[in-house]
């Protein structure tokens, strides 16, 4: 896990925050981005931007009155999209059923 004070940017610190994505994180890796709130639409626009590149919002919270965090997993799609797929065994399947 690593973490990435971007406050310094202000509203501009998207680029930045892929660039340390694609170059600082390595494969699962978590990275939390700490960056100014001037305006709350960048809360939003930061969870899109981040999806939008293939990543995972793990998490977005107010860290004090002026800053906020993003927590990002480094995944690719597909592997997330192939453990949301995975088959599961008989057992699994009739314990689900049993807990309905």
């Amino acid at each position: 896990m690593k973490r990435f004070d971007l406050r310094h940017l202000h509203n501009d610190f998207y680029a930045r925050m892929g660039e340390l994505i694609d170059t600082q994180l390595t494969q699962g890796e978590v990275g939390i981005f700490l960056f100014e709130v001037d305006d709350f639409s960048n809360v939003a626009k930061s969870a899109e931007f981040v999806s939008s590149k293939g990543y995972e919002v793990m998490n977005s919270v107010r860290f004090n009155h002026r800053d906020w965090t993003l927590v990002v997993r480094k995944s690719h799609p597909q592997s997330r999209l192939e453990s949301t797929l995975e088959p599961q065994s008989p057992t699994q399947e009739s314990a689900k059923a049993g807990d309905e």
